[in-house]
């Protein structure tokens, strides 16, 4: 079992999968790190070796943010936006869309899929006869 960056890699994917594993990293930057590392992309995880997977990891700790550090990153951005009170910031604050979507309408993924309907008036008044 691989381990890179505190995450375990499944081992019946190949490497460029499981690499997309890790936070911040995706399918092609994980073909631009085998590519850097010369690890070939179609063997399975399980079937690296320990110099193979010491190589990736090494490359990857000193040329890419994954993880905890990346995550803090993007974090200490958005505190950052929100402390000096941008327009940008002020979105985060508000959980409202922040790159210029409409709010009419959709944006139910940042305000929390909240559904309100006007309906149930018609139980109390059937109640009252």
């Amino acid at each position: 079992m691989a381990r890179i960056a505190g995450i375990n890699l499944p081992n019946e994917k190949r490497v460029d999968v499981g690499l997309a594993y890790l936070y911040g990293v995706g399918r092609p930057l994980a073909a631009k790190i085998l590519a850097a590392t010369q690890v070939k992309p179609e063997t399975r995880v399980k079937d690296l070796t320990a110099a193979e997977i010491d190589k990736i990891q090494h490359f990857i700790e000193h040329n890419y943010l994954i993880e905890g550090n990346l995550r803090r990153d993007i974090g200490d951005n958005i505190k950052r936006l929100k402390s000096i009170l941008c327009y940008r910031g002020i979105r985060h604050t508000k959980h409202l869309p922040v790159r210029g979507q409409r709010t009419k309408t959709n944006s139910r993924t940042v305000r929390g899929n909240l559904r309100r309907t006007v309906g149930g008036t018609k139980q109390a008044a059937a109640k009252k006869v």
